[in-house]
């Protein structure tokens, strides 16, 4: 599971899929499971897909990373699914790489185009000349910059406001907090506007640092920078990481200082290996907030086509999280994403971009 200002460097313009908004002051439930069963298919095939000729391209900043990897995994699989070729490309982490696998993608005349993360002065103009040639086109935690694409991405408030009402709740919403945050990510962006209310509503919790690198070893130059926090910083009671990579990273450095009793981490975002971080003995990784990666791929590819159907699709589609603690992975002894999607059924979201002719 990140996009919008200038932040340097090429590789700091690889991608999350966060952001933050409002803020409860009690830690909120998990979203409904699913009250009726999958759907089964309701309409004829469309003859381009049932003939397999359906060309979608993937146009993606970033493609190293667990969320990453799943996020593709997802995408994948639905394609598979509706007898799609995806056509993919990856920047990298470089956002001018990026702009011109997109611009090469336009001029290919794919079906359809899913931008997946990105800088927005650098991909907005091939996104408009998309548009403007008439290719449907899917922007996951990208700024489109037009109302003409849809845009797709996680409840990135909600799941800044997940993480921290259980932060509130363990630290009793008071004491020292090291928050982890890079600006010029959409995702960060959004769920940063979560983090800037939640301090302003809670004002026992004093923000004593702020750290924060996306590159490509994130978990790595974060450990680093949390150290040092960390030590500066002796009274410090949380880390507020709304980012996995940075929540690994986080957790690496309390570990290494030996504060696992007395620091706790406070993520988003989740994979097998996150898990396997969250669950290890003494693990200062104590709740994350997260739709699962693979969907949010899979629902990427339903969106976009529709699109090439000819069907509606809401121009702002957004995935709902669900809160996931350390406590509830040991109690259910989930170990990977397969058994916590069969635990917090709310991780599968079938309903979102159906496609009326697939079975789900």
């Amino acid at each position: 599971m990140i996009r919008a200002r200038h932040l340097g460097a090429a590789f700091l313009l690889c991608a999350l899929a966060l952001a933050g908004c409002s803020q409860a002051t009690t830690a909120p439930k998990p979203a409904a499971a699913p009250t009726t069963a999958p759907a089964s298919p309701t309409g004829a095939v469309p003859a381009k897909f049932a003939a397999g000729g359906v060309r979608i391209a993937l146009v993606r900043q970033l493609s190293s990373g667990d969320y990453f990897e799943q996020w593709l995994a997802g995408a994948q699989a639905e394609a598979k699914g509706l007898n799609v070729t995806l056509e993919l490309s990856s920047g990298d982490g470089n956002n001018d790489k990026q702009a011109l696998n997109l611009e090469q993608a336009v001029n290919q005349k794919p079906d359809a185009i899913i931008v997946d993360h990105g800088f927005a002065q650098t991909v907005q103009p091939a996104i408009k000349k998309a548009v403007a040639a008439g290719i449907p086109l899917v922007a996951f935690d990208v700024e489109a910059g037009t109302s003409e694409a849809v845009t797709l991405s996680q409840d990135d408030h909600q799941i800044a406001a997940q993480t921290l009402g259980a932060l509130k709740a363990d630290t009793g919403g008071s004491g020292d907090v090291v928050y982890v945050y890079v600006a010029g990510f959409a995702p960060l962006d959004r769920r940063n506007e979560t983090w800037e209310q939640f301090k302003k509503d809670n004002p026992g919790i004093k923000q004593v640092a702020q750290i924060g690198v996306v590159n490509s070893s994130t978990a790595s130059a974060v450990a680093d920078q949390a150290k040092a926090a960390l030590q500066a910083n002796p009274n410090v009671k949380a880390i507020f990481a709304p980012y996995d990579e940075f929540a690994k990273g986080a957790a690496l450095a309390v570990k290494e200082l030996g504060l696992q009793s007395k620091v706790k981490i406070y993520g988003a975002d989740i994979s097998t290996a996150d898990i396997a971080v969250m669950t290890e003995p003494n693990s200062p990784w104590a709740a994350t907030s997260t739709t699962d990666p693979s969907n949010v791929g899979r629902v990427a590819v339903r969106a976009a086509a529709l699109l090439v159907a000819g069907q509606q699709v809401a121009k702002d589609l957004k995935v709902p999280p669900a809160l996931v603690t350390q406590q509830q992975l040991h109690d259910g002894g989930i170990t990977n994403i397969e058994q916590l999607t069969q635990a917090v059924p709310a991780l599968r979201t079938p309903d979102v971009a159906r496609v009326p002719w697939a079975a789900s």
